[in-house]
Order: structure tokens, then C-alpha cells, then sequence
């Protein structure tokens, strides 16, 4: 029996409907997932489907968290109370240790500081709290040489930048999330969900390939000391598996600004809509802003994801990296669970899609290549 689809969309984005009716029916029958865009100021999807799930549902995003981290960044880049071309260390004296000192803010928004993680590693509930993680990184030996190349600093990133945000202005990234993004635009995105909210949220469950997918994953694993290891916190005996990272109430209830964010699709679109003025009130990012972190800082072999990858300021290079149809300086972020969300300003279009279980291989899941079609198509037409 063929899933019940929910929600609305407006007239012509019927065919986004039956999309992600057939995306829905490719699936297992517990799937649950949402999408949602607008389209030039009106929000013209709104779908969802599965148990327990409603539009107002929150999932854990992963990675998708560091756009609304690195939204708060380019909001004080744009206040003038961060300079991109400053040394991180002019802020925050402690990171220049261990050869870090000419270390630009550009470059670490960049992916380009090499400080990927520590060699230690750090325990779940050290990883949950973004100070402890800034601390021990400013300590920490770069695993390049910083601006020479770049990789992605997938669970570390949001404390390096957050640390730069609090010392600056004297308090963390998640409060000024809060209080200058989430709470006026009544975001259902969250960086620090608060108990009051813990009954929206449902679990991520773990992917289940097939016996072809899984025979991929077996055939490239992972050495225990490279750099992805590193970079995902997987070299540490007992390590907890990523699945499990929002699932924990620490991590959640903190925000953790790389990969701790919990949201609805409409939360990830609203949040895109409201950086570029698509949801009907005035853009928080200047038009100067939106084309400095969306211009593509690092671009080619990823040395972490050993890939091809293109990334802003902050933000991934969606049209490059995802969705090549979509228009030059177009951002946002994925994450490993298979949400996606961006901007791109040129068609005037915001996009979020969470899920509830991940997807294979992890990363932005492969059926948003068809509904980010489908509602370009239809916002073209």
C-alpha cells in the first residue's frame, strides 16, 4: 500500500508532488521525510510523509547544521564586527600555537586551516560541547599546511568558527543564532533544542543498504588514522557510529554548530528564504554578502573526502557540487543524513529536504537530484 502524501503545493509544482510521491515509493515502507521551497517569496511546497511525522517534524540534519552556523558568521561579517582577512588568532590568540598563526577567518571558512580534528580524538559528550572542541584544537598541529589545500572539517568547524564568534562578541554562536535568525522568523531549525520542543523530534534511523551498496562500503573502508577517520572522529576506541551523534539529548540540547542541528524541511528552506528575503520580509544578507559567501573559495581534491568538492564561505558551492542546473553562487548544506537545504538567489528559490533514516553512500541523499529538478523546472516555468 503506497504511502499517504501530506502537505500542499501551489499551482504548477504538481509535478514536484508526484515526484516525491515516486521518491516515496522507490523507498522502504517506514520512510518519513519532508520537503519545502519557496519560490520569489511565497513558499510554494510544503510536503511530508511517514509515521509520526507532520510538517512541524524535526530531524537530525548533521552537516546541513553548519549553514545556519556560518549564516550567524556572515551576519557579523556583514555588521563589520568580523573581518574575513583578519588572522583568526587576532581574535583568538590561543589557535596561533603550532604554526596556525597567519591563519586567515577566510581560510578557515574555507575548509583550508587543516585542523581536521585531533590526534586524540574526542569522547561523545566532548564532542557535543563546541568550547571543549575549540580548546583542544587550538593546541592542535594543522595536518597540512594551512592555505595550501583543503578538506573538510566535517564535526570540528563550527566550534573553530564559534570560538571566533563568542570571543568577539561574548556570546556563542547558538545565542546569536537564536536571537537574530531562529526566534524572529520562527524557524523550525534549531542549533540548542530546547526540552520544551524534544516531542517534535524523531530519531535518526541507521542506512540500510543493499547487498550491492554494502559491498561498495566494504570495498573502500576507512584506515583507522587518515584523515576522514580524523576528520569523523573514528580513530578513537569505542567511538560512538555517526547515527548516533543528534541522537543524543547532549548534542541536541547543546546545537552543536557542526552536526548537532535538528530541523524541519520548512525550517531548512525558511532559514535559506530568510538570508536572500525570499519568505516576504527583508533579506538578512545584503546582496554583497550573498555573493561573497557564495563564491567558490576551494574547489577540487578534497583531501579528506579524497573527491571532488567545491565550497563558499561557510557553505557549500551547491550548483557545483550538487546540482550543476542551479544558478552561479548558489549555498547552502547538505548533511550525512541526506537533508539538504540552499539558496540560490539568481532563480529567486530556497529548498529543504530532511529524512528521517540515512541514506546511501551519506551525504545530500541522491533523491535530491530529482525534487530540486523538479521545483527548478517548475519555479522556471
Amino acid at each position: 500500500m503506497a504511502q499517504e502524501i501530506h502537505g500542499t503545493v501551489a499551482e504548477g509544482f504538481e509535478a514536484v508532488r508526484e515526484e516525491f510521491a515516486s521518491v516515496v515509493a522507490a523507498e522502504r515502507p517506514d520512510y518519513a521525510g519532508q520537503l519545502s521551497a519557496y519560490v520569489r517569496g511565497r513558499r510554494v511546497v510544503d510536503l511530508w510523509t511517514g509515521a509520526d511525522t507532520d510538517g512541524d517534524t524535526l530531524f537530525g540534519v548533521f552537516s546541513s547544521s553548519k549553514g545556519a552556523a556560518h549564516l550567524v558568521v556572515a551576519l557579523l561579517v556583514q555588521d563589520g564586527t568580523l573581518d574575513l582577512d583578519r588572522e583568526v588568532a587576532h581574535y583568538w590568540p590561543e589557535f596561533a600555537a603550532e604554526g596556525k598563526s597567519a591563519v586567515t577567518l577566510r581560510e578557515l571558512l574555507a575548509h583550508r586551516a587543516g585542523l581536521v580534528g585531533s590526534d586524540a580524538g574526542f569522547t561523545l559528550d566532548e564532542l557535543a560541547d563546541d568550547r571543549v572542541v575549540a580548546e583542544r584544537l587550538a593546541a592542535q598541529r594543522p595536518f597540512w599546511r594551512p592555505g595550501t589545500a583543503f578538506g573538510y572539517h566535517a564535526l570540528v568547524i563550527g566550534a573553530l568558527t564559534g570560538e571566533v564568534v563568542r570571543r568577539v562578541t561574548g556570546r556563542t554562536l547558538q545565542e546569536v543564532y537564536e536571537e537574530r535568525i531562529r526566534a524572529p522568523h520562527g524557524l523550525g531549525f534549531y542549533l540548542g533544542l530546547p526540552e520544551s520542543e524534544e516531542h517534535r523530534y524523531l530519531s535518526v534511523q541507521p542506512m540500510t543498504p543493499t547487498p550491492p551498496e554494502q559491498a561498495l562500503l566494504d570495498a573502500t573502508p576507512r584506515g583507522p588514522h587518515t584523515l576522514a577517520s580524523i576528520a569523523f572522529n573514528e580513530h578513537v576506541p569505542g567511538a560512538v557510529p555517526l547515527v548516533d551523534f543528534p541522537n543524543s539529548r547532549a548534542v541536541r540540547a547543546s546545537g552543536q554548530a557542526s552536526a548537532g542541528g535538528v530541523a524541519s524541511a520548512r525550517g531548512l528552506a525558511g532559514m535559506y528564504a530568510a538570508a536572500v528575503g525570499l519568505g516576504g520580509r527583508a533579506a538578512l544578507l545584503k546582496p554583497d554578502t550573498v555573493a561573497e559567501v557564495g563564491q567558490i573559495h576551494s574547489v577540487g581534491y578534497d583531501l579528506v573526502a579524497r573527491a571532488h568538492k567545491s565550497y563558499g564561505l561557510g557553505f557549500q558551492a551547491t550548483a557545483d557540487m550538487w546540482h550543476p542546473f542551479l544558478g552561479a553562487g548558489a549555498f547552502g548544506h547538505s548533511g550525512a543524513g541526506g537533508s539538504q537545504g540552499f539558496a540560490d538567489p539568481r532563480a529567486g528559490l530556497a529548498y529543504g529536504y530532511t529524512r528521517r533514516r540515512i541514506a546511501f553512500p551519506g551525504g545530500a541523499a541522491p533523491e535530491n537530484q530529482r525534487l530540486v529538478l523538479a521545483v527548478h523546472s517548475a519555479a522556471r516555468s
